[in-house]
């Protein structure tokens, strides 16, 4: 592509510093510039249409351009622009979304504490937990278990929690209160002849070897994405949840789902705790909440959780955490819409009714030459990529992302694989749309490299 001096693709390599990207390499190359989005699709800058595969961040449920979301939002705009929750304050919108949470939630909770984005929610349950510990009296039970190729954010907690090297490396993390646990994927980690049922005994075997080797008076909770999103769209292997929990509640120690990217009819149920019998003690929730029209997060927690906070901050007066955009009027104004359109057009259903033909899709897929295999749940999904002889670690997947959006879709490449996670609006006919195009994809990096 070339770039013509003051476009807006030059003007954004001067002036405008990106994440996740290699920045020497974005200061010669720029990025793609998006205009506008309408349903699963978006534009770009030069009139080229794109199908959103991985919802931009796995988090459009309702697709770009949903209406309704922008005329709350005006309401909410002109009525009530901001206000905090600090100081014995709050607003109607924050109040009626913290219901909503707490009765659609998948095990009984008790109370949200709202943020606005994902990491910062992590981060803050994370400081929970020790507030917690601090108030009964367990200055040592501070450790906190996260799982290899587990993500939970960027911020220096919950960018500790995650298992992903990239996030660590020269950010001087993870913190030293953070242990790792193995990752639960047959597919990535099984031993050679061994089975499914052996490899959880492996894992839950490794869980509680790790406890017992830290002590269990030192750790407070284990952090657990229901299935792993950034890590590769990773199937836990059966029996691992239940296994999971039976160790835990042997400890002592509490249960933090998040379900920043499982949530909100992803798995084909509300929540994927639904979907794979978990019990949290907190559920942590982001991107689908609010479509991403709005930055929003919040945690759920159970009265277990609640109340040993609450008695603290009674006993020394406060509870000493807050956000200037905590419970933001828009913002929850925004997030209460966007749940009610996913529950009057049963997206959610929409999830678990198109589950088999989108898994049924991408196991096609995986019989292509390139491929090794699939796997996914509801509407998340990845196509595990065969790399050629030369290639190194993670090109043939990048080779692909590529191809697939020079064919017009948008997906991301995660090591070794290529990763799915449609808006919830998705039709059985866009589905074949995009995996057509993977298909050609595949072919043309194929013949790139016979």
């Amino acid at each position: 592509m070339t770039i013509m001096p003051n476009s807006v693709e030059a003007r954004d390599m001067a002036y405008q510093m990106h994440p996740m990207v290699n920045l020497r390499k974005y200061e010669k190359s720029g990025g793609l510039v998006i205009e506008s989005g309408d349903g699963i699709y978006v534009t770009d800058n030069t009139g080229k249409r794109y199908i959103e595969g991985l919802a931009g961040l796995w988090s459009v449920a309702l697709g770009f351009g949903e209406k309704r979301l922008a005329e709350v939002a005006k309401a909410q705009m002109e009525k009530l622009p901001y206000y905090h929750s600090f100081s014995y304050k709050t607003h109607g919108p924050s109040i009626d979304l913290a219901e909503m949470l707490v009765k659609i939630a998948p095990v009984p909770m008790s109370k949200v504490h709202f943020t606005s984005s994902g990491s910062e929610a992590n981060d803050l349950a994370c400081k929970m937990v020790w507030y917690r510990s601090n108030a009964l009296g367990k200055k040592d039970k501070k450790k906190i278990i996260g799982r290899i190729k587990g993500y939970h954010g960027v911020t220096i907690a919950a960018g500790s929690i995650t298992g992903l090297p990239r996030n660590h490396e020269s950010f001087d993390l993870p913190l030293d209160r953070m242990v790792h646990t193995s990752c639960p994927s047959y597919v990535h980690f099984g031993l050679e002849g061994e089975s499914e049922a052996d490899f959880t005994k492996r894992m839950l075997k490794d869980l509680e070897d790790l406890i017992l080797k830290e002590g269990a008076e030192t750790i407070a909770a284990f952090w657990g994405e229901p299935v792993m999103g950034a890590g590769g769209v990773l199937m836990p292997s059966d029996g691992y949840w239940a296994g999971v929990q039976a160790i835990l509640k042997k400890y002592d120690i509490l249960l933090v789902a998040d379900e920043v990217i499982c949530g909100f009819g992803r798995t084909g149920k509300m929540f994927a705790c639904e979907t794979l019998g978990i019990e949290p003690d907190v559920l942590v929730v982001s991107k689908q909440i609010s479509s991403s029209y709005m930055p929003l997060s919040a945690i759920i927690m159970n009265d277990h959780f609640y109340q040993p906070i609450a008695d603290e901050s009674d006993r020394i007066g406060v509870f000493g955490h807050g956000f200037t955009a905590s419970g933001h009027p828009v913002a929850t104004a925004v997030g209460l819409e966007n749940l009610k359109i996913i529950q009057e057009r049963d997206l959610v259903g929409n999830a678990a009714r198109l589950e088999e033909k989108f898994l049924g899709g991408l196991a096609e897929l995986a019989k292509h030459p390139l491929a090794h295999s699939s796997r996914g749940i509801g509407l998340l999904g990845a196509l595990e990529i065969k790399p050629w002889a030369d290639a190194n670690a993670g090109d043939a997947a990048a080779a692909i992302a590529a191809a697939c959006q020079d064919e017009g879709l948008i997906i991301r490449n995660i090591g070794e694989a290529i990763c799915f996670c449609p808006p919830l609006i998705i039709t059985a006919e866009q589905i074949d749309d995009m995996f057509g195009a993977v298909a050609r994809a595949l072919d043309t990096v194929q013949a790139a490299h016979a």
